[in-house]
């Protein structure tokens, strides 16, 4: 076992895909955690789409990547925040709404520029390949302050979670508080595209969540048990992926989706058990 870890860190690039992915996990398992239970999960695939679009639309223009994409998805997660809160549009409505457009647009800047290259196939599904050292020390950064800021504010996130109008009445600005976990969820998803690619890059926020909810009952346990399943998924579906020559992304959901349906048979042998 030791030898075999050895050899996997032995690789230049697989120890940057772990330092960067370690913590790109963890910070979308806290964040999915409120997403899911406002029943607003699918603002990740929406973003993530919207992040193919702009990172297809800097590839064109040959400018940095990451440092383009990241203003603008944050953006987006603000103006997705605004039509979700208006009457006319609903949440999954306005999400459809502007992923699609962006998607479209991405496809459309790829057909007529550079086509669908290496760089574009890996912003799509991901590669452990094209993560740089800019990218490990820029990643490692924000998902430090993503995860500092979560802890920081997680009475507020909490309260806005779970009872957003008992949290206004009481004077919580629950506006700040949606708009704080909406721009960290687009940071958090730019960062992570480059190794679970913009189709895939949604199941990090979505399975950890789901997972723990099979057992746990309790908002904080809920917390640590999904960060704990994000972060062995992750090192379980690249340590795959590298052993199996594998897809990294697809490996990692796939994990995820198994331990998702381990735990469900958990909470249901539990619920069987448990007295009335």
């Amino acid at each position: 076992m030791f030898d075999l870890l050895q050899q996997v860190f032995s690789y230049t690039f697989m120890v940057r895909a772990i330092l960067v992915g370690l913590p790109i996990a963890l910070c979308a398992a806290l964040l999915g955690i409120s997403l899911v239970l406002k029943h607003y999960s699918m603002i990740g695939d929406g973003l993530s789409h919207v992040a193919f679009g702009t990172l297809a639309i800097a590839l064109a223009l040959n400018v940095a990547p990451m440092q383009f994409s990241l203003p603008i998805v944050i953006i987006t997660a603000i103006l997705l925040l605004r039509l979700s809160e208006n009457n006319k549009i609903k949440g999954d409505a306005a999400i459809a709404l502007i992923s699609s457009s962006a998607l479209a647009l991405g496809v459309l800047v790829v057909s007529l520029t550079t086509g669908m290259n290496t760089d574009i196939y890996s912003y799509l599904f991901g590669s452990i390949l094209a993560v740089s050292e800019s990218t490990v020390f820029f990643s490692l950064i924000i998902s430090i302050t993503v995860t500092i800021l979560f802890f920081v504010f997680y009475n507020k996130i909490f309260a806005v979670t779970f009872d957003e109008p008992f949290a206004k009445a009481t004077g919580t600005k629950t506006s700040l508080y949606n708009m704080l976990v909406a721009i960290l969820t687009a940071v958090t998803i730019v960062i992570g595209i480059r190794i679970m690619g913009a189709l895939l890059i949604s199941s990090l926020i979505i399975f950890p969540a789901l997972t723990s909810m099979r057992v746990c009952i309790s908002f904080r346990m809920v917390v640590i048990v999904s960060a704990i399943i994000s972060v062995c998924c992750f090192l379980i579906g690249i340590l795959l992926s590298f052993f199996y020559s594998t897809p990294t992304g697809a490996s990692i959901v796939l994990v995820n989706l198994a331990a998702f349906l381990l735990f469900s048979l958990i909470g249901s042998f539990k619920n069987r058990t448990r007295p009335v």
